[in-house]
């Protein structure tokens, strides 16, 4: 069933006139006839009793009327849906993160899009670096904003940098280090360790045991928790000294003291990242606002 004979079907039923539904369409009264004569025929009934004087609409052509009308509405909101769509001022989009290093700028970030897209549905899902990996490779979520990914995988993606941390001392208020400015890495041979779990950060958790080798000793691991906030807390309550991003200074954190770690120029980057397969105008728009607001988020988080 065509749009056009349902318009002049429509018209026709408004005006209970032929001529004056012609007038509205801009266009010759048979050809409205001949649009009507097509419905009629393909639906097999008839729709409108016309005489010289006035033109009645039948009870099949009032039950058309409804659906016709319901129809011609989707029609007009779909093409506005699709141009919506095509702007990227509806949609989904799924957003995975690291919280201890996103936690102190990605609310301000979504707040700031959604000023100018309030129609696109925003979720947001905390998770670990291996999380967010495994998550960009389902489809699980449009945008990750997490640590660089394998270099196996990042042809497949686009990422652009947003800030770069640093790796910095934790210890307890109470530690005997508390309230230095420095340390270098060679008074912390004995300590008790809290190592983020390997399984979650491969390149942090092996980068911290290269840098203690290179001090001249082998860290005494005692916790490889899953959560930098567990980490940190963990630090708090005194079971443990821990070197971890400094970007956990972010999280609840009261108890611990961040010390600067002498000779230690390890790079941290923090990544936004997609399939680069799937950019749509959604993930464009939200990357802009990110890029806008990078050098602020990069005063924000430097050590």
């Amino acid at each position: 069933m065509d749009i056009k004979p349902l318009k002049s079907f429509v018209c026709v039923a408004k005006h209970k006139s032929f001529s004056e539904a012609a007038r509205e369409l801009n266009t010759v009264q048979p050809a409205i006839s001949r649009h009507i004569s097509s419905l009629e025929e393909e639906l097999g009934v008839l729709l409108f009793r016309r005489n010289s004087r006035d033109v009645s609409i039948t009870q099949a052509g009032d039950q058309l009327l409804k659906d016709a009308t319901l129809i011609l509405q989707l029609n007009d909101q779909a093409k506005v849906q699709a141009k919506r769509a095509h702007k990227g001022q509806i949609g989904h989009l799924n957003i995975g993160y690291l919280g201890s290093a996103c936690l102190s700028f990605l609310a301000q970030i979504i707040r700031c899009y959604k000023l100018s897209f309030p129609n696109v549905h925003v979720t947001l899902f905390e998770m670990t670096a291996t999380d967010n990996i495994e998550a960009l490779q389902s489809d699980a979520i449009d945008i990750a904003f997490s640590r660089p990914l394998p270099d196996t995988l990042r042809n497949d993606y686009s990422t652009y940098n947003v800030y770069t941390d640093k790796l910095v001392l934790i210890v307890n208020k109470h530690h005997k280090l508390a309230g230095r400015q420095h340390v270098e890495l060679s008074e912390l041979k004995d300590e008790e360790f809290i190592i983020f779990n390997r399984n979650e950060a491969l390149g942090l958790f092996d980068e911290t045991i290269t840098l203690c080798h290179q001090a001249g000793f082998s860290p005494n691991i005692v916790s490889q928790p899953r959560h930098m906030q567990t980490l940190v807390t963990e630090v708090a309550a005194g079971l443990g000294t821990a070197i971890a991003p400094y970007c956990t200074r972010k999280l609840y954190n009261d108890g611990c003291d961040f010390i600067r770690l002498e000779k230690v120029n390890t790079e941290i980057p923090m990544e936004i990242q997609y399939k680069t397969t799937r950019l749509n105008t959604t993930i464009e728009e939200f990357l802009k606002i990110v890029m806008d607001a990078r050098n602020d988020i990069r005063d924000s988080m430097a050590i």
